[in-house]
């Protein structure tokens, strides 16, 4: 048996057991076991503002998405219509999925070539992604129910858009995106970044079963859910949704193949390498090229705004709904007649793509291998790509 340990916080556990010969094997079984933290318990007792304030610092990842999820969930429990805030909050939701995937294409994306990982290169863009809080809300008190005092400082916004975007063309794509198969291949040939020779990697030619391009395909269908209604109804009926979440019953994926699906890079891909990591890691470019004209639309989208007033300390319950780079994220809680939270529940992108049953273990189910370190590599590739909050292990038995 060996073990394979990536450092962070909380973890997932992958066990697989292996079958066959000299010729090459398969994962005969896959067992997949998502322990994170579940720090929302921490929010119970707290007043709205409070648990709105208190949700980033619980955690480590995506902290923005976190306050703003809960944020909403309060909203929606007083009864507060913040729609002039939604632009702004859009932007700060997608500086922070940009700083993620940044993070992956630098630090996690080398290391899967055997590179040593680069975190001094994230410096500038999270310089730039730092400006964006104040230059909406000086106050930086934009994620708290109700919203905070929003007045857009355009020049700052635009300059920390452009240098954002100035980063991801020199150190992700050294040049324009790729739009489709043929262009993604051309880019990979020429190596220019981390992310091209990863791509180079994945589209290498190989023998019928061994090509990592089509390796890894899940089968499970997208999420396709955003409705805060439909996530209220799953989380406060049955406690044990935040855990193992379904979908009509099922399992689903939610990340950037689910908010990408339809790009022209990810239909080409599709077309061409058909489910996997090659359509996985297209769906991380396009996701990463489309940020910044999102961000650009909500821009241009702004107008001052000021706070909500609440006119209500509860009881009431909600849910808030926000994106991350990993997908899709949910809270919903329960207000008591002193507008503490009586009860809170969440559902993270984790909870749905590392689920027993869910897109990495049947993407590993059947799979085919050469021997225990090929296993244990591609596993890690397939990893990388559904790109879990929490560190990862690999036990792997013959």
């Amino acid at each position: 048996m060996s073990t394979v340990m990536l450092p962070g916080e909380g973890s997932v556990s992958v066990r697989l057991w292996l079958d066959g010969g000299p010729e090459g094997m398969a994962i005969r079984r896959a067992e997949v076991a998502a322990r994170r933290p579940r720090a929302v318990a921490a929010l119970v007792g707290r007043r709205a503002d409070e648990a709105a304030r208190l949700a980033p610092l619980l955690f480590s990842l995506c902290g923005s998405a976190q306050g703003l999820a809960v944020a909403r969930a309060c909203e929606a429990a007083l009864g507060l219509d913040v729609g002039a805030h939604d632009a702004a909050r859009s932007l700060l939701t997608d500086a922070e999925a940009l700083d993620s995937h940044g993070w992956q294409a630098v630090v996690e994306w080398p290391v899967r070539l055997g590179a040593p990982p680069r975190p001094a290169a994230l410096r500038e863009l999270r310089s730039a992604v730092s400006a964006v809080l104040p230059a909406l809300y000086p106050a930086k008190d934009g994620l708290r129910p109700g919203g905070g005092v929003l007045r857009p400082d355009f020049a700052a916004l635009r300059s920390a858009l452009d240098r954002m975007a100035g980063w991801l063309g020199a150190t992700v794509f050294a040049g324009p995106p790729p739009r489709d198969a043929d262009e993604l291949a051309g880019w990979a040939a020429r190596g220019g970044t981390d992310a091209a020779l990863l791509a180079a990697r994945l589209l290498s030619p190989a023998p019928a079963g061994w090509s990592l391009a089509g390796w890894g395909a899940c089968g499970v269908p997208l999420l396709g859910e955003r409705s805060p209604g439909w996530f209220a109804t799953a989380l406060a009926g049955d406690p044990a949704f935040a855990t193992a979440p379904r979908r009509n019953g099922v399992p689903a994926l939610t990340g950037p193949l689910e908010r990408q699906v339809d790009h022209p890079l990810v239909v080409s891909v599709t077309e061409r390498f058909g489910d996997g990591l090659a359509r996985l890691f297209a769906a991380r470019l396009a996701d990463l090229a489309e940020l910044p004209r999102r961000m650009e639309a909500a821009i241009a989208a702004l107008r001052p705004a000021d706070p909500v007033a609440s006119g209500s300390s509860g009881p009431g319950e909600g849910c808030g709904v926000a994106e991350t780079a990993r997908g899709r994220l949910a809270h919903w809680l329960r207000l008591d007649g002193d507008g503490r939270l009586a009860d809170a529940r969440m559902v993270a992108p984790t909870d749905w793509n590392f689920a027993a049953d869910g897109p990495l273990a049947r993407g590993l189910a059947g799979a085919a291998v050469r021997d225990r370190d090929d296993a244990v590599e591609r596993v890690r590739l397939l990893v990388a790509m559904l790109d879990p909050c929490v560190a990862c292990g690999i036990d792997v038995h013959e």
